[in-house]
């Protein structure tokens, strides 16, 4: 048996078409070749020349990177859809560029035109480009493996040996060894074909048909997503309707009827940090106990929710984002008359949990003179005080070591009626008076838990009940399309990874009765491309067909005279001499690539 011979030099002509042996290695369109006299096209020639450029896979392609391109801004250029507090922050600070952003639709990059547009032509390029395709390769799979070419010799890895077995012989054990090694194989003529490696075609368009999947699943997201923000404090509890939230946003096609239904109640809130070393402050446990409910008269279960652990309803996930400390504060009349008495949610400055926000007196209060009126107080909270030495209300720790609540103090007009919304963290002093102590400064006063403020003029007081609540913030968010996104990114990987490794080849083995009686032993394979896993599985499936059908020396030429006592070379021997065909003139071989395209 001959060495599996991969010679690459090419040939032209009639020596390079290999008809359907060489075609179908893959389902990538053929493009035709330019004519030098081409007509007029026309409108619908250039419909159809159109079509085939966006259908093609490098157009795709380019699509595919254009929409991570334009995807950048909306990452870098703060986007109205997210947060429209820095939008508008954005538009103070920047007179000149907000105009130009605004008429290229950067503040709203995923809803604007030229998006959307790069969007939907790559939508219709991957299904223009992956439908034939997948019609072609499914009438491969019912097909068979096309039958050998004239000459065997001419592929890039061929091999040759003459056997005594019979053809009939030869060929049946060719067609056993093939399909024990999972080739798709079957007789021709007087030959054997076999194909292997389907399962690139089938990762190539399992990765294409996953982009399509995961660009439906997105947009299906975007559309009908919601998403809202909710503090609630030990104790309270939250039910899963648009006026329960703090803040909310949604797609364009959600609706009120699309919510999950269900409730929740927080009971307890667990935060821990370290106490030493340079991770002083971190936190270790963070989490919050709650009893929910599904829809009207569900049953209560009990759920722990952890930092990305979310509690999951339906298709609803309440995730915890956030956590502070909401003092209970007890405010009393000049009569002493309780008119306010609740926990009061604060929001963190910074790690350790400083804290500021407003306490609202809306009803229920009336100055010394009898006459309604509102109040406000601007409040601090440290759960860690420095001390009066530090000098500053800046807390140390974020646990509840040392808690001291600061209180400035007001009345008049909250604006509470005005109509204009406000923030439970805000207030409005335009209409509102200092209360003022004796020195004629602003009120104000550091308190600890259990102390009061009095307010001047029989005014009424403000207490710092000990009672100290801790708040969660919970994140809920509905996305209908997260498991497509993520099963079409999952097969979008395992296609991708089956096209790159996975190799389509095919495997002709010929056996013909020679004029002088003695079978003819020829195989050859042919890959998509030129590789070394071709000629070496040849060389490994051509190594066990030789045990099964052993060569023959060939026959000496006339008149070449045998030296005496010179024993004959095996024939089977790698690289045995006489049997190779890589010196005669038809045995050419051309590469892969080029055999393909013939």
């Amino acid at each position: 048996m001959s060495d599996t011979t991969t010679d690459n030099s090419t040939q032209t002509g009639d020596d390079q078409d290999l008809g359907a042996a060489g075609s179908q290695l893959s389902t990538a369109p053929v493009e035709d070749s330019p004519s030098p006299d081409l007509p007029s096209l026309g409108v619908i020639g250039w419909a159809r020349w159109f079509w085939r450029q966006l259908t093609s896979m490098r157009v795709a392609l380019l699509l595919l990177l254009l929409l991570s391109l334009a995807a950048i801004p909306g990452s870098l250029i703060p986007q109205t859809g997210i947060n429209e507090a820095q939008v508008a922050d954005f538009r103070e600070r920047h007179d000149v560029l907000a105009p130009v952003y605004d008429k290229l639709g950067l503040f709203n990059v995923y809803s604007s035109v030229w998006f959307s547009a790069i969007y939907i032509l790559l939508f219709v390029s991957l299904i223009g480009c992956i439908v034939p395709r997948t019609w072609q390769f499914v009438g491969q799979l019912r097909g068979r493996p096309p039958g050998a070419p004239r000459r065997l010799t001419r592929l890039p890895a061929h091999t040759t040996w003459r056997t005594s077995a019979d053809p009939e012989e030869v060929r049946e054990a060719a067609l056993a060894l093939l399909r024990k090694r999972r080739f798709r194989a079957h007789a021709v003529g007087d030959a054997v074909a076999a194909e292997k490696g389907y399962l690139r075609e089938l990762g190539n368009l399992a990765f294409h048909l996953a982009l399509i999947v995961m660009l439906i699943a997105f947009a299906w997201g975007q559309l009908f997503k919601s998403e809202g923000n909710k503090i609630v404090v030990e104790g309270d509890g939250f039910s899963n309707t648009l006026t329960q939230y703090d803040d909310f946003k949604s797609g364009n096609l959600f609706t009120n009827d699309d919510l999950e239904p269900f409730s929740f109640d927080v009971e307890k809130f667990t935060g821990t940090y370290e106490r030493t070393g340079p991770n002083r402050g971190t936190p270790r446990t963070y989490e919050t106990e709650v009893t929910y409910t599904e829809g009207a008269d569900g049953e209560e279960k009990n759920a722990l929710i952890k930092v990305n652990k979310p509690l999951e309803i339906g298709d609803a996930k309440v995730y915890l984002v956030s956590h502070g400390y909401a003092p209970v504060v007890t405010v009393r009349d000049g009569k002493g008359e309780i008119v306010y008495q609740d926990a009061v949610p604060l929001l963190p400055l910074d790690n350790n949990v400083t804290s500021n926000g407003v306490v609202k007196v809306l009803d229920g209060y009336r100055n010394p003179q009898g006459m309604k009126e509102q109040l406000g107080f601007q409040a601090f909270f440290v759960p860690t005080f420095g001390g009066s030495a530090s000098g500053t209300m800046l807390s140390q720790f974020p646990a509840l070591d040392y808690p001291v609540l600061a209180l400035n103090a007001y009345h008049g007009d909250l604006k509470a009626d005005s109509g204009i919304p406000q923030s439970v963290y805000q207030m409005d002093k335009t209409k509102m008076k200092e209360f003022k102590d004796a020195d004629g400064e602003l009120l104000k006063k550091l308190l600890t838990p259990g102390e009061t403020m009095t307010l001047p003029g029989g005014a009424g007081s403000i207490t710092f009940e000990k009672d100290i609540k801790e708040w969660a913030g919970f994140q809920v968010v509905q996305e209908p399309g997260g498991g497509w996104a993520l099963g079409g990114a999952l097969t979008a990987i395992g296609g991708l990874a089956a096209s790159l490794f996975v190799q389509r080849r095919r495997v002709w083995v010929r056996a013909v009765r020679g004029d002088d009686g003695v079978t003819v032993v020829e195989m050859a394979g042919l890959g998509r491309s030129e590789s070394a896993k071709v000629p070496e599985e040849l060389g490994d499936l051509a190594g066990t067909l030789y045990e099964r059908a052993p060569g023959v020396p060939d026959p000496e030429p006339d008149g070449a005279p045998e030296p005496d006592g010179t024993p004959p070379e095996d024939p089977g021997a790698p690289g045995a001499s006489g049997t190779t065909t890589s010196t005669d003139t038809d045995s050419q071989a051309v590469p892969a690539e080029g055999a393909e395209q013939q």
